[in-house]
């Protein structure tokens, strides 16, 4: 089964998803299952995992609707108050919706020191005991951080969004390499192949600007720790959703056929334990 890891769904809020600038006007609109699943059906993939984009329970609420509506929707990662004083008895109500997998924070638009607060990582450490998941999603400035945060925390099952959004455009690789080699190392975090393109150039870019990040990713993680993702809609501000395929199926095209399948959806299925 071929999966998208990494997929957002919205009824677009123009103050709530303020971060959607002018520039990112073709995602100025709704975008929800009905959008999604004949492009899904038109690039061969069988199922995705709806992301949480705003911070609030409403946002779980709304995606696991969504995935109970329609079952191409295989999980959903939610948001959660992981700092609440009764975060145990929120998880274990979580815990009876079966397409909730885990859940996200926006680290990359807090203050440096986020991940390596004291009731941060006390919560996060408590989703381990409902086999809950956690996507981190960071700039590279913070991957040193989310090293020491992650090692802190060995029982909790970790993946690394959007390869930490390197700075493709301006084509360096240097730190954020040395860092993402350093996360690697942890046998508990994963890491999503996915919204690249939108650190990138988004009018000139090429397959091979993202072979470098590429190559130093595979390196890190090997084949069994990474996951395919579109990041659908917000790719679509640099590229359809075929041709942010196309970059990752085209560089795994020369590894076997079960490291393919591992790539395209069976490391999705493991990591977030779907149907």
């Amino acid at each position: 089964m071929k999966i998208d890891s990494h997929q957002h769904f919205w009824i677009f809020d123009p103050v709530r998803d303020s971060w959607i600038t002018p520039e990112m006007e073709v995602i100025q609109r709704d975008f929800l299952p009905g959008d999604l699943k004949p492009v899904l059906d038109a690039n061969g993939m069988d199922g995705c995992v709806a992301v949480q984009s705003d911070q609030s329970d409403s946002e779980t609420e709304f995606l696991l609707h969504l995935a109970d509506a329609n079952d191409f929707i295989k999980g959903v990662v939610g948001w959660i108050d992981l700092r609440a004083p009764k975060l145990y008895d929120r998880l274990e109500v979580c815990s009876q919706f079966e397409q909730l997998k885990g859940f996200r924070h926006v680290v990359q638009g807090e203050p440096d020191g986020f991940l390596l607060q004291p009731d941060f990582i006390k919560g996060v450490a408590q989703l381990a005991a409902f086999d809950f998941t956690y996507d981190i999603l960071i700039y590279p400035n913070q991957l040193s951080e989310a090293f020491e945060f992650a090692k802190q925390l060995p029982k909790v099952r970790f993946v690394l969004d959007h390869i930490a959004k390197p700075y493709i455009k301006k084509e360096e690789t240097d730190s954020w390499a040395k860092d993402i080699r350093k996360l690697a190392e942890l046998p508990n975090v994963s890491c999503k192949v996915s919204g690249m393109v939108t650190e990138a150039d988004w009018f000139t870019w090429q397959k091979s600007d993202f072979k470098p990040y590429l190559d130093v990713v595979f390196e890190a993680f090997g084949t069994n720790r990474i996951l395919f993702g579109s990041d659908w809609p917000v790719c679509l501000v640099a590229a359809k959703y075929g041709d942010m395929k196309a970059i990752v199926t085209e560089y795994i095209s020369s590894l076997s056929k079960s490291e393919q399948e591992k790539i395209m959806g069976e490391n999705a299925i493991q990591f977030y334990n779907l149907d």
